[in-house]
C-alpha cells in the first residue's frame, strides 16, 4: 500500500509483520556506580533518571534565553534507509529538536546544555505528515517531535551530562532494557579537559542486526584509531545474530506456514533482517523479569533468557535491571557526543577488557602513562577474555565501585 499523498514512509524496515528487509567504555576515567533498578519505559515503576545527582549538589541556574557552555550532540544515520530519531529530555536544556527525519548518510548537529540528561533512539517505518509521525518502532504517540520516550522496542543511548556527587561527571550507556530495534554506536568528542582519554576506553557500540557485522576480530579500528585498538566481541557472526532474539519476544515475528505447527521455539523459519526484539520485562511486566516486588533484590532477580542473549550480543550494553556495574560508563564532564545509528563493525567489549586499568584510574584519579601504554598494547587486549563469555561482573571490576567517589574530585579538578 502506498502512503497517502503528502506522506512518506521508509521501506527498508518492514512496517509490519510480514515484510522482510534487506553504533567505550566510557570508562575513560571512571567506572560506574549505580544502585537503582532500571525498568523499561512502559513499566509502571519506570523513572527517567537512574543516576541522579547527590541531593547536596546545587545545580547552577542559567537563563533560558542563552545556552551557556553548549555541549555538541550529533545524530548520524548510517542505515540504508530513512529513520526518524527521537530525543527525550529529563532535565537540563534539551536540543533544538526532539524529533526529525534523517535520511541515509545524513547528520544532524545540535547542542544541549551542560547539565542535560536525556536519551536518543531511532524510529523506523514512519508515515509522516506536517507534524505527525506514526512509526512501527519508537513511536512518540504519533507526533514527529517527542515529548516522552518512544514505544518499545527501541535501542537507547542514555546520557546524564552532569551526574555524580559533584555534578561534574558524565554517565552514559547503551540500553537494551527497552528492547532492541537498531544498531547504535556512541562516539565521544573530547573537550579540553578530557583529551587524554584513550578512544578505545570510551566509544561503545551494540550491533545485533545481520549485515552490519564485520568479520570476527578481537581488535580493530572501528570507533577508534590505529594507536588504540578497540576490543570487540568475537562470538557472533551475521548468520548467528539473525536468531538471537527469543522467538516469543520478536516484535514482528514471521508467519509460520502449515497452520503454525512447528517445533517451539527453535523452528527453522527464516527471520527478517530487521527483527526488533522486546525485552522480557517490556513484553510481560512480569515481576521476575522486571525485578519488582519480591524480586526487587539483585540476589533474587535472575537474568532472563533475553538478558543473557542481549548481553552476549552486546557486552557493553544494559540488558536488565541489575546490569549497572558492567554497563554504565562514567567520565569527566565536558565533551560532546555523537549517536550513530547502524554503524558497521562489531559490538565493543571494553569493560571486561580494561577492568584492571579502569580500577587503577578509579583509585588514582589519573590516566597514567602505564594505562595509556596498556590501551595501546595489542597483545594484552587479545589476551583478555570476552565479556560475553562470562555474564557475571568480572572480579577486576568489583572493587571499582567503592573507589568512584574518591575519583571524582581528582579527575575533575
Amino acid at each position: 500500500m502506498q502512503p497517502e499523498s503528502g506522506h512518506r514512509s521508509s521501506h527498508c524496515f518492514p512496517p509490519r509483520r510480514n515484510e522482510y528487509v534487506a553504533a567505550a567504555l566510557i570508562l575513560s576515567t571512571l567506572v560506574p556506580t549505580a544502585t537503582a533498578t532500571v525498568y523499561p519505559s512502559n513499566h509502571k515503576l519506570y523513572k527517567f533518571d537512574y543516576h541522579p545527582k547527590s541531593q547536596g549538589y546545587q545545580e547552577p541556574i542559567r537563563p533560558l534565553s542563552k545556552r551557556q557552555n553548549p555541549i555538541p550532540l550529533i545524530v548520524t544515520n548510517s542505515c540504508g534507509d530513512t529513520i526518524w530519531p527521537g530525543l527525550a529530555t529529563q532535565s537540563g536544556e534539551g536540543p533544538e529538536s526532539s524529533g526529525f527525519e534523517l535520511g541515509p548518510g545524513e547528520t544532524r548537529n545540535m547542542t544541549v546544555g551542560s547539565s542535560w540528561a536525556g536519551r536518543v533512539w531511532g524510529r523506523t517505518n514512519c508515515t509522516t505528515g506536517d507534524d505527525t509521525a506514526t512509526c512501527a518502532t519508537g513511536d512518540c504517540f504519533g507526533r514527529l517531535e517527542c515529548e516522552f520516550s518512544g514505544q518499545v522496542p527501541v535501542t537507547l543511548a542514555e546520557f546524564t551530562l552532569s551526574g555524580g556527587v559533584t555534578g561534574r561527571q558524565t554517565f552514559y550507556d547503551i540500553s537494551l532494557v527497552d528492547g532492541y530495534n537498531l544498531p547504535v554506536g556512541l562516539v565521544y568528542h573530547p573537550a579540553g579537559n578530557t583529551t587524554n582519554i584513550p578512544p578505545n576506553f570510551v566509544n561503545a557500540a551494540c550491533i545485533a542486526t545481520p549485515g552490519y557485522l564485520m568479520a570476527p576480530n578481537r581488535t580493530g579500528t572501528y570507533y577508534t584509531n590505529s594507536s588504540f585498538p578497540m576490543p570487540y566481541d568475537t562470538s557472533q557472526t551475521n548468520g548467528g545474530i539473525a536468531d538471537w532474539c527469543p522467538w516469543d519476544l520478536q516484535a514482528f515475528p514471521p508467519s509460520k506456514p502449515g497452520d503454525g505447527i512447528f517445533p517451539y521455539p527453535d523452528d527453522q523459519i527464516q527471520r527478517p533482517v530487521f527483527d526488533p526484539c522486546k525485552s522480557a520485562c517490556a513484553s510481560t511486566n512480569d515481576p521476575s523479569a522486571c525485578c519488582t516486588g519480591k524480586y526487587d533484590d539483585p540476589n533474587v532477580c535472575k537474568r532472563s533468557n533475553y538478558a543473557n542473549a542481549a548481553k552476549t550480543i552486546c557486552p557493553d550494553a544494559y540488558s536488565f535491571a541489575y546490569d549497572d556495574q558492567t554497563s554504565t560508563f562514567i567520565i569527566p564532564s565536558g565533551g560532546g557526543w555523537e549517536v550513530v545509528f547502524c554503524p558497521e563493525g562489531r559490538s565493543t567489549d571494553i569493560l571486561s577488557t580494561f577492568g584492571a586499568q579502569l580500577q587503577q584510574i578509579a583509585s588514582s584519579g589519573q590516566v597514567t602513562d602505564q594505562v595509556k601504554d596498556t590501551a595501546m598494547n595489542l597483545t594484552y587486549i587479545e589476551s583478555r577474555p570476552s565479556g560475553a563469555a562470562n555474564l557475571k561482573m568480572p572480579n577486576l571490576l568489583a572493587g571499582v565501585v567503592a573507589a568512584v567517589v574518591a575519583v571524582v574530585a581528582a579527575i575533575t579538578l
